[in-house]
């Protein structure tokens, strides 16, 4: 299922932050990992991904660093800091109520389709 870019980008830094909080990783590596986590409902396109990633490193919420793997090629990983802790907690718990009032609205629906 697509779902509607407004949806997903009110979405996606949320779920940037909680995939990085279990550790650093690269671009396309954590692109996979969103993807696979999520049952591939989630997508998130380069177009999409760096854009938010550098929008992310602006708000210092992750931080970004050049290593060099064993092959030689140089890759950009990102990982969330202190502060992007914190704001992963106050979203985190800004969906759980928002999850808590779509199930009220939709009568239980929710948890069945989840």
């Amino acid at each position: 299922m697509k779902f509607e870019s407004q949806l997903l980008k009110g979405v996606a830094p949320v779920v940037v932050l909680e995939i990085l909080s279990r550790g650093p990783m690269y671009g396309y590596e954590l692109s996979q990992a969103i993807e696979q986590r999520s049952s591939e409902i989630l997508t998130l396109g380069k177009g999409t991904l760096y854009p938010l990633l550098y929008n992310l490193e602006a708000k210092k919420l992750v931080k970004a660093k050049w290593e060099t793997s064993d092959s030689g090629r140089r890759r950009r990983y990102y990982s969330i800091t202190g502060k992007g802790t914190e704001e992963l907690a106050r979203q985190k718990t800004q969906f759980q109520e928002l999850t808590k009032g779509l199930d009220l609205i939709f009568g239980g629906a929710l948890k069945a389709a989840l």
